[in-house]
This record gives C-alpha cells, sequence and structure tokens, in this order.
C-alpha cells in the first residue's frame, strides 16, 4: 500500500485546488488493489479496512475518525472507486489525512495561525467606495462582527482600506478562548480549511457554531469578489477555480458538522 499512498499524498498535497487537479490529470492513476470496505471502531476511533486491513495515512499512522457518519463517508470514498484509485473523488480522505498527517503534531501551531487569520480579518477591511459596496459591506459583516462581540467578548476595529490596523489584545483572546472549543484535530483542520478559503476566522467560527451555514459564509465571503463579477465579469479559469474552492468548503463544512464536541 506504500506506493498508493505516496501517489495519493503527491496529489492532494498542494494547497491549490486547480494546480492539484492537473497534478492529477498528469499522474498515472493508482490501481485499486482491494475488494471489500469496511468500518470498525477501535480505541484510536472508526477506522477504514480494506479487505479487513485499517488504512493508514501517507504517513503510515492510523486513519481514524471520531464519528460513524464520517467513517461512512470515508467508506463510500474508497468503496467508490473503480479499477484505478482517483484522489479527485476523494475529497473527505484528503482532509482527514491533512488532520492526522499535519495538525495533530502541529496542533499549537495550526491553531495559532487560525488566530492570525482573526487578527487581520477579511471582515475587519471595509471599502470607503462605492456606496453600494460599502452597504453591501456593511449588512453581510456587522451581524457576524457583533456576534463576536456580543457572543464571545471579541470587539473588533473596524477600519477603512487595507492598511494594517493592529487588533486589541483582549479582542485576540477572546477569539482564542472561543476557538479553543474545537480540540480535534479534524475539527482543527476543518476550521483552517473554511478561514484559508474565506480570509476570515470570524467566518469560521461562525459557521462552526452554527450561526451562519455554508452558503451564507461563502457569500459573506465573497462580497467583494461578487461586486467585482456583476461590473466586470469572470473568466472562465476564475470561475473553475472558485467552483473547486466551493468544494473544499462544502467538504470542510458537512464533516466539521459531524464532529462531535
Amino acid at each position: 500500500m506504500r506506493d498508493i499512498l505516496s501517489d495519493l499524498s503527491d496529489a492532494t498535497s498542494d494547497p491549490d485546488p486547480v494546480r492539484r487537479a492537473q497534478i492529477q490529470m498528469k499522474r498515472p492513476l493508482p490501481k485499486r488493489f482491494y475488494k471489500d470496505v469496511s468500518t470498525d471502531l477501535a480505541d484510536e476511533g472508526f477506522r477504514i479496512l480494506l479487505d479487513g486491513r485499517p488504512v493508514r495515512t501517507p504517513a503510515k499512522k492510523l486513519l481514524a475518525v471520531p464519528a460513524q457518519p464520517i467513517a461512512d463517508r470515508l467508506k463510500a470514498e474508497w468503496d467508490g472507486q473503480g479499477e484505478e484509485i482517483d484522489p479527485a473523488k476523494m475529497p473527505v480522505t484528503r482532509l482527514v489525512n491533512t488532520a492526522v498527517d499535519g495538525v495533530a503534531d502541529n496542533f499549537d501551531a495550526v491553531f495559532e495561525e487560525i488566530v492570525r487569520f482573526a487578527g487581520a480579518d477579511l471582515l475587519c477591511y471595509r471599502a470607503d467606495s462605492p456606496e453600494g459596496l460599502v452597504e453591501r459591506q456593511r449588512d453581510g459583516w456587522d451581524p457576524v462582527i457583533r456576534w463576536a462581540a456580543d457572543a464571545k467578548g471579541a470587539r473588533f476595529i473596524l477600519v477603512e482600506g487595507v492598511i494594517h490596523q493592529e487588533q486589541p489584545a483582549p479582542a485576540i483572546a477572546a477569539f482564542s478562548a472561543a476557538l479553543s472549543a474545537w480540540r480535534h484535530p479534524l475539527a482543527l483542520a476543518c476550521l483552517h480549511t473554511v478561514t484559508t478559503l474565506t480570509g476570515s476566522a470570524l467566518l469560521a467560527l461562525a459557521l462552526a457554531e452554527g450561526v451562519i451555514d455554508v452558503d451564507k459564509a461563502w457569500s459573506l465571503a465573497h462580497v467583494d469578489e461578487d461586486w467585482q463579477i456583476e461590473h466586470w465579469g469572470m473568466d472562465d479559469e476564475a470561475f473553475r477555480r472558485r467552483e473547486l474552492r466551493r468544494e473544499e468548503m462544502d467538504v470542510a463544512a458537512s464533516v466539521l458538522v459531524e464532529i462531535p464536541r
């Protein structure tokens, strides 16, 4: 299984979804080597078994998840492969591999990266014109800012333009305390994915806590871009890139709600 796991790792490791797709198209797909896919419960969590053998990540760690519904989704991905194993059709597997291999051993670093995003959050940087965009940002983003202040005690400063604004230490500390509720590596992997895709740690946390759904989070993250599209249009490559990013967002959001707290 070593070569196949290496192939899967290479094909799903690039952070750019378009680049990953290009790698996957160029690379010969590994052959399917198993017949039966099942799940079981072990001390580490719910495992995926191929012909009775537990699946391991590219770093040779046990691939295990904290909830049966997530294991069922992994099972469906592995079971749904044809004669070849296509990493492009295994988004949940990629996310779990990231959590097990990349987040579990670097939890504090990933946590702090999300907190740093909050310190320069998309929602805090506002346009000064045109008025239509200013109003759209205000109507969409202000409710999330108010929620962070009222529910979490994280009171962020809003500024016009792109000049960096140092956020108050109490706001960052309050956000960090709220983020601490999500201690499982897979949950943090989901939150990190949503944060990097949206540019907003506040949107990621609001999504995790059910304040907004994934459609709302996506639309709020793209207020500026959608404004530009309405006025100037979008080319095919940008549209495809956006579609791939949305697919990743949907996977992360759907896995996140299945993780027990």
